[in-house]
């Protein structure tokens, strides 16, 4: 059986409606509830950011069903550096349809983009404990940049403020006691015989 044939399209007003039903299809993948996903993608939230024009997505297409998509947006390589660049900041391919092609289809309409804004650089965030993921993208030339850790902010400002004193404390005495051990000669029984 040969390889399937795939095409890829620009997701346009059009298009919503099986982008948002392959972008469900991924959260669920994620682990996401089938109906917490459907409530985030009924929002208005992802229609109004396919319409940014910042934002690019295309899908790819098996035999005329939804297998993936990408989704690209114009950014900088850093803040510090204005080197245009464009990131991939999803890209997602249905797990019936893997290894066929739809991944690296998806990808070349991402480098036509590129090139079509001038950007000399794509850059894309993959989960550290994907995989397969990561194996894919070292295999087409992407190599690690940085690594990229979330935090919210309550949890960081808990962090900043240190822990609360009572833990500090049963912390602190742990470590002298440990400390008081490792200083102690130990008995040895067999020599005091």
């Amino acid at each position: 059986m040969g390889r399937a044939v795939v095409s890829v399209q620009r997701v346009e007003e059009s298009l919503h409606p099986q982008f948002i039903e392959l972008w469900i299809a991924h959260r669920v993948e994620g682990g996401t509830t089938p109906e917490a996903a459907q409530r985030l993608a009924l929002d208005g939230t992802l229609r109004n950011a396919l319409c940014r024009n910042d934002i690019c997505a295309f899908m790819a297409f098996v035999d005329d069903r939804p297998a993936g998509y990408v989704v690209l947006a114009d950014s900088t390589r850093s803040l510090l550096v204005d080197s245009p660049c464009v990131s991939i900041d999803m890209l997602f391919v249905h797990s019936d349809l893997r290894r066929q092609g739809v991944g690296r289809a998806l990808l070349t309409a991402a480098c036509r983009y590129a090139d079509r804004q001038g950007c000399e650089h794509l850059a894309s965030a993959v989960p550290a404990g994907d995989r397969d993921a990561n194996r894919f993208f070292a295999r087409l030339g992407f190599a690690p940049e940085t690594v990229r850790r979330v935090a919210s902010a309550p949890t960081l400002q808990r962090k900043l403020a240190g822990e609360p004193r009572s833990q500090r404390v049963s912390l602190d005495l742990l470590q002298r006691r440990r400390d008081l051990r490792a200083r102690t000669p130990r008995h040895d029984p067999k020599i005091a015989g």
